[in-house]
Parts: C-alpha cells; sequence; structure tokens
C-alpha cells in the first residue's frame, strides 16, 4: 500500500531531477542546486513514508 508521503517524496526527487537537468543546461548553478535540494527532500520523504508503511504493516 502507498502512502501520501512516498507519492509526494516520488514527486519531489522527479521535480529536483528535471530541475537540476534545467540547471546544468542553462549553467544556472543556482537552479542546478535547487534541483538537487529538492531532489534529496523528496528522498527523505519517501524514506518517511516507507518507515509509516513498515510500520502499519507490523502493527
Amino acid at each position: 500500500m502507498v502512502n501520501r508521503d512516498q507519492v509526494v517524496g516520488l514527486a519531489k526527487q522527479l521535480k529536483g531531477s528535471v530541475k537540476k537537468a534545467a540547471g546544468k543546461a542553462t549553467g544556472n548553478r543556482r537552479v542546478q542546486a535547487e534541483g538537487a535540494a529538492d531532489m534529496i527532500a523528496g528522498k527523505m520523504q519517501k524514506a518517511y513514508g516507507d518507515m509509516k508503511d513498515k510500520l502499519r504493516k507490523v502493527l
């Protein structure tokens, strides 16, 4: 079962990936860094969602 945090986390990762690629293509370091930050935030949120899902299965 997929929960909200997992979906939002994956969406943030995708957004960050696109933003990072756009920054790299245009040579804009700030956009590139923001994309990398979004990717990390997305990974963290997905990991949180994964942990919630595991706990829900155990309980």
